[in-house]
């Protein structure tokens, strides 16, 4: 280095940039022999696609090598500091490159999601007329947060997560670039599991680590050494994102599967993500309804309980009342029975509209309500044999009484259901016996 040369040094990641498809770790799905993007980018005939994937899967990696592969001249932009200004300029020069060379163009546009409409409208017509190539990277779901009509001109790719192995091949490519300093298995373990999945993750872990090694003069990183250079980062999580509420559904999925242990592994996670844990306790409230209603009451008490108990306790104290009522939750007899029968009552008064209350189930509070007979021939039910007023209608008039609710077998609905058949039965004797009643 000199006074005169005053380019930064590129990081470890930016280094190793995959420069050919065969130099890309991971994605096989879309890259291997016979694969989509392989094809397309095998074949010189590029379409345009939206990568959607988490952080450090190789979005940007793969935007630059779909340019290289076509002979492409490349433009990137990111959603987070550009305008539709910048995307004017990035036409501009699209259409300069095209005249003078005739080349085409392909435009990365960097967290895509954050475009609004009108930005993504923009982009519409250049994308039609084939003036750019567009290639979007994403790490939310585009179903959600890209116009349709932008979708309709691109194929949506779904990046994964890197594996330990492929961890190990990012390595093995790095080592290098480290100056003599190693990382012993455990190491690298250790640092594959901080990175969680994220590629540039690891590679910046990695050279942090051996970095302060060289400093130390080791020529080994150790696990022990690796874990003092370095703090675990935080799961791959996004409080406002996908991977929330995947992560809340996998929960309440595993509480509904009657699986405990999968329920406090799924809490686990997004408590170690930084998830808010009253978001997991109004989940559990939901599901002790929808997935369990009566045939175990109890359910819905512990875990509005729990929730109690975490919003006076916080995290840590209160995350044990939370992982008490996900494995009570879990483990109770499960019903959706309540759940159902009030979506069809919903549906049901949706479709039929509003229709008056009977005469005799209206309250009479005034002189002339009772002159006009409200009331009347309402039957007080702890009056009746058994607190049951049998062949009473409490529907409105000219509707025929419904069954939504059909209680299942399962805990005390088992009951409840007994229960609702021997009082069916007595309404059905009292209507075909009226003068009996």
């Amino acid at each position: 280095m000199d006074l005169f040369n005053t380019a930064p040094k590129p990081p470890l990641a930016e280094l190793i940039r995959p420069q050919s498809l065969d130099e890309v770790v991971g994605q096989q799905h879309l890259l291997g022999p016979g694969k989509p993007l392989r094809l397309a980018f095998e074949a010189k005939k590029l379409h345009s696609f939206i990568l959607w994937g988490p952080p450090g899967v190789g979005k940007t990696t793969l935007g630059r090598l779909s340019a290289r592969a076509t002979d492409s001249h490349f433009i990137a932009i990111s959603a987070v500091l550009a305008g539709v200004k910048d995307i004017r300029i990035a036409i501009e020069d699209a259409q300069a490159k095209l005249t003078v060379s005739a080349q085409p163009t392909v435009l990365f546009v960097d967290e895509i999601h954050r475009f609004n409409k009108s930005q993504q409208d923009a982009l519409l017509p250049h994308v039609e007329s084939g003036l750019l190539t567009l290639v979007g990277g994403t790490t939310e779901h585009p179903g959600m947060e890209v116009n349709n009509a932008l979708l309709s001109r691109a194929q949506v790719y779904t990046l994964q997560p890197l594996s330990a192995d492929e961890m190990e091949q990012l390595y093995q490519r790095a080592v290098p670039h480290l100056k003599g300093v190693n990382l012993d298995s455990d190491a690298l373990d250790v640092l594959a599991g901080f990175a969680d999945g994220d590629g540039r993750r690891f590679l910046n872990l990695i050279e942090q680590v051996t970095t302060a090694a060289a400093s130390a003069r080791l020529s080994t990183v150790t696990v022990e050494f690796a874990a003092s250079s370095t703090s675990p980062s935080l799961r791959r999580f996004d409080k406002g994102g996908d991977e929330l509420y995947w992560q809340l559904s996998a929960f309440h999925k595993s509480l509904r599967g009657s699986q405990p242990d999968a329920a406090l592994y799924w809490l686990a996670r997004i408590l170690d993500g930084g998830g808010d844990g009253r978001q997991v306790s109004r989940r559990m409230i939901a599901m002790a309804s929808e997935d369990i209603g009566n045939a175990d009451p109890r359910a819905l008490q512990l875990a509005l309980n729990a929730a109690e108990a975490y919003e006076r306790l916080g995290s840590p104290e209160g995350e044990l009342a939370l992982a008490q009522a996900a494995t009570y939750l879990a483990v109770a007899a499960k019903s959706n029975a309540s759940y159902l029968a009030w979506n069809q009552a919903k549906a049901f008064v949706k479709e039929t509209g509003s229709r008056p209350v009977p005469i005799h189930l209206r309250n009479a509070p005034a002189k002339l309500m009772r002159e006009m007979g409200y009331g009347d021939e309402y039957r007080y039910a702890h009056d009746e044999p058994d607190a049951y007023a049998a062949g009473q209608t409490y529907f409105p008039d000219g509707l025929e009484s419904k069954h939504w609710y059909e209680p299942s077998e399962r805990g005390l609905e088992a009951k409840i259901r007994g229960k609702l058949a021997w009082l069916r039965s007595l309404d059905a004797s009292a209507q075909s016996s009226p003068e009996d009643n």
